[in-house]
């Protein structure tokens, strides 16, 4: 197994956010939702991925972020998830970068509680903090009713 692994870079506000490139499906631009009631607010809604009806978590409302200001791009990052394809709400997508397994470091605790048990590792990338998010508790939302897996 390669200790050099390739890391799909997205942004949620102001965090730098990687994803293993072997967990992604596609990414693709905003597409209508359908919203879901007595769901998680985390749930963005329904998209409609070619026929296929995936589940779309904002990653935004996940990390307790401010909304998007209307208008604000967002982007759909497809990814696979045991039982299916589920898309993350992103605000940016950035660069494949490649890192070291072995340079990742343990997720600090000025990381927000929120966030932190979500991050898997953080890895120095051309100086910011690049933060592996871990994508099956990152889908993994629950609301007061039930728990919901998105996938």
């Amino acid at each position: 197994m390669s200790d050099r692994r390739q890391m799909c870079t997205m942004w949620v506000g102001d965090i730098m956010l990687g994803v293993d490139v072997v967990r992604i499906q596609e990414v693709i631009a905003e597409q209508p939702t359908t919203n879901v009631t007595m769901a998680s607010h985390a749930i963005g809604g329904l998209i409609n991925l070619r026929g296929q009806i995936i589940t779309a978590i904002d990653l935004r409302t996940r990390f307790c972020l401010p909304e998007r200001q209307v208008g604000e791009q967002i982007m759909n990052v497809v990814v696979v998830v045991p039982g299916g394809a589920v898309s993350l709400l992103v605000d940016k997508i950035g660069d494949v970068v490649e890192v070291d397994v072995h340079a990742a470091e343990s997720t600090p605790t000025t990381v927000s509680p929120v966030i932190r048990p979500l991050i898997t590792g953080i890895y120095q990338s051309d100086g910011a903090l690049l933060l592996a998010l871990d994508v099956d508790s990152a889908v993994s939302v629950h609301n007061s009713n039930a728990d919901v897996i998105a996938a």
